[in-house]
Formats: C-alpha cells, structure tokens, sequence
C-alpha cells in the first residue's frame, strides 16, 4: 500500500473559507477517483509558528495508483485551488 501525505500552509486572506472549500473538494476526491483508496482531511487546531494549517493523509494500492490520481483531470482541478489560496506545502510518498 502507498501512503501520500501533504500538508499546507495557507495565505491569510479569507483563510477560514479557503480551508473550508478545499476540505470539501479534497474528500469529493475519493468517489471521483478510483485509485484513491482512502483520504483522510484534516484542520489543525494547534496554534505553533512550526504548524501547517491542513493535512492530508491517502492511500492508494501500487505507486501506479498515485501516479494517476497526480494528473487525473479532477485532482488537477483541487490543485489549482488548492495553489491559489496556500503559501507552502510539504509531501511525503511511503510504501508500507
């Protein structure tokens, strides 16, 4: 199994709303993909310099698997979102 998770940092500017609207696309994702096993989205609560306001944490069967969920059309379009309203993100690809 594969594991990929991200997380995000968004800007501030409609913050709360920007967070709300991705975590409804990103959990669209896994009846729109079939690839993408499970996803897990979840809002940070802890107030630290060093936090990321949203992770994501998905599972997919083969690296193939991940490979298409990256290009396919619909996640292509929470991407887009997604890099119009964060200043950063981080991602980590496993296989357990």
């Amino acid at each position: 199994m594969i594991v990929h998770i991200v997380m995000f940092k968004f800007r501030n500017e409609s913050k709360e709303s920007n967070i709300k609207e991705v975590v409804k696309r990103l959990n669209a994702l896994v009846e729109l993909i079939s690839e993408l096993k499970s996803m897990e989205v979840g809002v940070n609560f802890t107030d630290s310099e060093r936090a990321f306001d949203l992770s994501l944490y998905s599972t997919f069967d083969t690296k193939e698997d991940l490979a298409s969920y990256a290009i396919h059309p619909e996640h292509l379009k929470v991407v887009e979102l997604i890099k119009s309203v964060t200043l950063e993100s981080k991602v980590v690809d496993y296989e357990i």
